[in-house]
């Protein structure tokens, strides 16, 4: 399998290399930041569904079941909030359909994500779901093909 570092998001935008040097210490930062990686793998699976971002879909399974998401929760999260989750779940699968639609969390979702998590991972949350919609509009805009042993976007 190839590394990481063969991975063509980046071979793709370290073509733009003073955007890129900014963008990749951001980008891990939020990979191992304050949320717990299953919520934060639930919110980006989420974001991708809602993008079409096949690129970002793939990699993210893989990344997701190594962060605890099983496979039936995975082939659920096209359903969205509404698909038979735990209310915890609902919620974070809510926030990233609140955020790619309205660009903003309602009272009633926030209330709950108050309930749940400190201010630092509550600043952190839509700053992820925005750094995805981010490399999912990117990565499509650029049409970054998905490397061969990911999966795409479910039908």
């Amino acid at each position: 399998m190839a590394s990481l570092r063969d991975a063509n998001i980046f071979s793709t935008l370290v073509r733009a290399p003073g955007l890129f040097r900014r963008w990749l210490p951001f980008a891990g930062k939020l990979l191992s930041g304050k949320l717990p990686a299953r919520d934060r793998e639930l919110l980006i699976l989420r974001t991708a569904w809602n993008c079409q971002a096949a690129y970002e879909w793939g990699h993210h399974v893989a990344i997701g079941l190594e962060a605890g998401l099983t496979r039936e929760e995975i082939d659920r999260i096209p359903s969205g909030p509404g698909g038979n989750w735990p209310p915890s779940d609902s919620l974070l699968l809510q926030t990233a359909d609140e955020l790619h639609l309205e660009q903003r969390i309602s009272d009633a979702a926030w209330e709950g994500l108050v309930a749940r998590y400190d201010t630092q991972q509550l600043i952190e949350l839509p700053m992820l779901v925005g750094h995805y919609h981010l490399v999912a509009m990117t990565l499509n805009a650029l049409g970054v093909e998905l490397e061969a042993q990911y999966e795409g976007l479910p039908a």
